[in-house]
């Protein structure tokens, strides 16, 4: 993929971010956009050699849209300045109450590259799942955070977002009880990108992807959760 090309686009699309700039561009982002078709297609191939369940995803399903949804936001500027993409089972990347994980990159027009896994502020009836999970199996999840490859790339779960005081029926005193305040349990990592290497962008993702393997498997342990909270 031509990722100056792609920041450059972004860099431009940030100060110009309304509909006739984006028309007239518009041959720019479909070329883009089909490179980064084809970047999202090896990745799921790389991460099928691993993870079984993600081998069969639609790279087409994986891409998030450019555009924005406006309708409810303050922020009325009509489109993304990043390039994104979320790869997982079923094609489900959008959090829900069966809950399941989700693999996740964006490329940013300031040349940087985020990617990471887990899920990210699941709907509250599996939120209560995966902390009830946690209290259920302290020392799985333990276990998962020791992991080498796991700490070596990512550190700690993100803190993003967490709670000040544990949740309702929480024991305070629990020795977990600050990953039990969590709202989001994901991991994530922002890098400068290898303009001067792109061919290196979908190793580096799947190597990346693959040392969250262990957070990935801990969550798909979490029994799921259909009902709609009380």
């Amino acid at each position: 993929m031509h990722l100056r090309d792609l920041t450059q686009f972004l860099s431009e699309l940030s100060e110009n971010n309304n509909r006739p700039w984006f028309i007239m561009n518009k041959p720019r982002y479909d070329i883009l956009r089909a490179e980064f078709l084809d970047v999202v297609t090896e990745l799921i191939r790389e991460l099928g050699s691993f993870d079984k369940q993600v081998a069969g995803c639609d790279p087409k399903k994986a891409m998030f849209r450019i555009h924005r949804d406006v309708r409810f936001a303050k922020d009325k500027r009509p489109y993304k300045t990043h390039f994104s993409a979320g790869i997982a089972p079923l094609d489900k990347r959008r959090p829900s109450a069966a809950g399941g994980p989700t693999y996740y990159f964006h490329i940013e027009p300031n040349g940087n590259l985020l990617f990471g896994a887990g899920e990210y502020l699941p709907p509250a009836p599996r939120l209560k799942a995966i902390r009830e999970h946690l209290v259920n199996d302290a020392p799985g999840f333990t276990k998962m955070l020791k992991n080498k490859h796991l700490r070596t790339t990512y550190g700690d779960l993100q803190q993003e977002d967490k709670l000040q005081r544990p949740p309702k029926g929480v024991d305070p005193n629990h020795p977990l009880v600050e990953y039990l305040k969590l709202k989001s349990f994901f991991v994530w990592v922002e890098v400068p990108l290898l303009l001067n290497a792109p061919e290196l962008l979908v190793p580096q993702l799947a190597s990346g992807m693959k040392d969250a393997f262990a957070l990935v498997s801990w969550l798909r342990t979490v029994p799921q959760q259909h009902d709609e909270p009380q």
